[in-house]
């Protein structure tokens, strides 16, 4: 079967080459061109590479993001499908996304075979999306209206300690170090991020840092 021909919309380069490394994986299923940082640099390689199978697109880039990139795709290239991968999960991005008319919506840390199964899924005609999405898609069309709140009505207050524990966090250190650094004992230190997963409405690491710096809390 001929390789799927991908693309990457994303301008964290960390999680760049952790996408490239998770499509390694399928070297027999996936043929990987390139890379752009923003949306203006993917439409500026599509017009030098413009047959490509399926896009995935960050939401969060700088000078064009991943919905405008999305529409502008869908304009100039109709054939080429765009996952959405995103570390937020709110209504208002779901909603714009579907509205840019996106193929399938996947949280970016998905592990690599649910990401590579949502692009066969496209492949073959279907739209992936991850559970948790799918539960806030739902939502949606049960209640459109929500989408209206404005994006800053996010109530969030965290301890000092906890603010504390997500700064270390966000510069990568385990339990243990954040433990070690803090003075308090990994269990206290766990106990920290259930209740910070909690009060964010989130259900992990990365969609807790990401959160935190989107509202300027670290």
């Amino acid at each position: 079967m001929k390789k799927i021909k991908i693309a990457l919309a994303e301008d964290d380069q960390r999680l760049a080459t952790a996408f490239r490394e998770k499509l390694s994986l399928f070297n027999d299923l996936i043929d990987f061109r390139f890379h752009a940082v923003n949306g203006v640099e993917l439409i500026k390689r599509l017009e030098q590479e413009p047959d490509m199978d399926v896009i995935l697109m960050d939401i969060e880039m700088p000078r064009m993001d991943g919905i405008a990139a999305t529409a502008e795709v869908n304009k100039k290239y109709p054939k080429i499908k765009i996952v959405i991968l995103t570390v937020f999960d709110d209504e208002d991005k779901i909603f714009r996304a579907i509205q840019a008319v996106a193929n399938g919506y996947l949280l970016k840390d998905e592990p690599a075979r649910m990401i590579v199964d949502g692009i066969k899924t496209i492949r073959d005609g279907g739209a992936p999306m991850s559970p948790i999405i799918a539960v806030k898609t739902l939502g949606l069309l049960r209640n459109p209206h929500s989408v209206q709140e404005p994006e800053n009505a996010l109530d969030i207050s965290l301890t000092k300690r906890e603010v504390d524990v997500l700064e270390h966090l966000s510069q990568g250190l385990d339990y243990q170090k954040i433990a070690a650094v803090l003075f308090i004992a990994p269990s206290t230190v766990r106990k920290h991020i259930e209740n910070i997963y909690e009060k964010l409405h989130v259900h992990n690491k990365m969609q807790a840092v990401q959160l935190a710096q989107k509202h300027k809390l670290i």
